[in-house]
């Protein structure tokens, strides 16, 4: 499907300014759906010579109501002859209703345009389109809600919603069906839905709600002063006509986002439309899941630490080890169990279990400088990044790393030699790819990676076979030396 930046892009010439409008417009349709029980349409005249056509670019359903067109309208044309009431609202900036209902695909539907202006010219048209097939009797909460998409309605035709200001796209903005006020330019609460009372009564207000002075009910019912005085102030800049964020509510264990707009048709003050949600049981999973990542995060520091604690105790019995292969087994111990705590050093700052791979990398390689022989002048160097990646490659990964960063630093260069160990990162998003390149000796002919007996590289087939799912291979490099090539696949993980 085609997005509305794109057909916008296709069939107008609107400015950026005018696009962004018809976004955040856009970013309200389901408000406006279930208010007015109806399918909006958002029609845009196509700049093309010839007759006037409109080519609808979004469309939104509603969650109140049976839906008028179940087919999606995105990218459908009309002509002035197949629905007239479109030119018209461009030409006299009128809110237009069809006098006849028409059928539509077995569908009996009454048709009417809301022009959208903008800096005082219309730049596109909204049809509301209700299916009248199912028959409805008119109540309280719907002649309230029909009322409040009018005034809306009318400052779409106005230009004076939605504003930059007002838009709100939280995960937890209140909608609809979670709960309506209908506030009179006084503050007084003239209705209140069913929902919307719930959620205040769960605040701890016993009492209707109609016909309080809702900032005061807010500043009553709040449990923490500057929480009152929050939503007091977002209530009174609604009634002023200056769209505010949401704001919370939390008494008596029971949490509130309430989201406020106000309602200007025609410039005229009519008060503001607060919509309530419940959000008792997502702040307190919310609550849960940030002491969860709290502990993990806990237990990543403590086993980093133990980790360390490891390593050092290890470096110490190396340094009392007389024993020349002992000692150089006990050091190449506690390389691996100290490039295993930077892992878990970095989960324990990372709140989504992701290790950026270059910061570990970057702890890991000046460790790796008591492998250099006396006497020889190697220096290490680090190219491209390899980005970051799920904790279960991050340890793999770095531990084979290191292990190749020690083979070329062992086996590579002798005593009073010099040369370079290169790590070149290279990230696409399908694979990542490492290669350990130095320029030292290089490999004996007889070298196999299969058979090779050393421990480190037994380590390393082990953990690219069964853990990273790569391939590795050494070889030769053309300039001279020897090149380890590390393939890690990133797709299907």
């Amino acid at each position: 499907m085609s997005t509305l930046s794109f057909l916008l892009a296709t069939h107008t010439s609107l400015s950026g300014e005018e696009v962004a409008h018809l976004q955040r417009l856009a970013s309200e349709w389901q408000l406006l759906s279930d208010l007015s029980f109806a399918d909006f349409l958002l029609w845009v005249p196509v700049t093309e010579t010839g007759p006037p056509s409109f080519v609808c670019v979004a469309h939104s359903r509603p969650t109140t109501a049976p839906t008028a067109h179940p087919d999606d309208m995105v990218g459908g044309t009309a002509t002035a002859t197949q629905h007239p009431q479109l030119v018209r609202a461009l030409a006299d900036t009128t809110m237009r209703r069809e006098e006849q209902p028409r059928w539509h695909r077995g569908r009996s539907i009454r048709r009417e345009v809301v022009p959208v202006g903008w800096n005082g010219r219309v730049i596109a048209v909204l049809g509301r389109d209700t299916n009248l097939a199912a028959p409805r009797v008119p109540s309280t909460l719907e002649i309230s809600y029909l009322a409040v998409a009018g005034d809306l309605c009318q400052m779409i035709a106005d230009g004076t919603f939605p504003t930059p200001e007002g838009v709100d796209e939280g995960r937890s903005s209140p909608r609809v069906g979670d709960g309506l006020v209908r506030v009179s330019a006084a503050g007084t609460v003239l209705y209140a839905s069913p929902n919307a009372a719930s959620a205040f009564h769960r605040l701890g207000w016993a009492d209707e709600l109609v016909g309080e002075d809702l900032p005061l009910v807010a500043r009553r019912v709040s449990a923490d002063p500057f929480e009152g005085a929050e939503a007091v102030s977002v209530l009174r800049d609604a009634l002023a006509g200056t769209p505010s964020p949401r704001t919370e509510l939390e008494s008596r264990g029971a949490t509130a986002v309430l989201r406020a707009l106000p309602l200007r048709p025609r410039g005229v003050p009519g008060g503001a439309l607060v919509l309530v949600r419940d959000v008792t049981e997502v702040r307190r999973r919310d609550r849960a899941l940030m002491s969860k990542d709290a502990t993990i995060r806990e237990i990543h520091h403590r086993v980093k630490n133990n980790l360390q604690t490891v390593a050092a105790l290890l470096r110490l019995q190396a340094r009392r080890t007389r024993h020349e292969e002992a000692r150089s087994a006990l050091n190449e111990s506690m390389r691996r169990v100290a490039s295993i705590a930077l892992v878990h050093e970095s989960l324990a700052a990372s709140v989504d279990e992701r290790v950026d791979i270059d910061e570990v990398l970057a702890g890991v390689v000046p460790m790796m400088n008591d492998l250099v022989r006396p006497g020889a002048g190697v220096s290490m160097a680090r190219e491209g990044r390899a980005g970051v990646l799920p904790a279960v490659m991050a340890t793999p990964l770095v531990l084979v790393v290191t292990e190749l960063v020690s083979n070329a630093l062992e086996h590579g260069f002798g005593e009073g030699t010099s040369g370079t160990v290169r790590i070149v990162a290279t990230r696409t998003a399908s694979r990542l790819q490492i290669d350990v390149v130095d320029d030292g000796r290089g490999l004996p002919d007889t070298f196999s990676l299969e058979r090779a007996p050393g421990l480190g590289l037994q380590i390393v087939r082990t953990l690219v076979d069964s853990e990273l799912g790569g391939t590795l291979s050494l070889r030769p490099d053309p300039v001279g030396g020897t090149r380890a090539e590390l393939r890690i696949p990133l797709t299907g993980r």
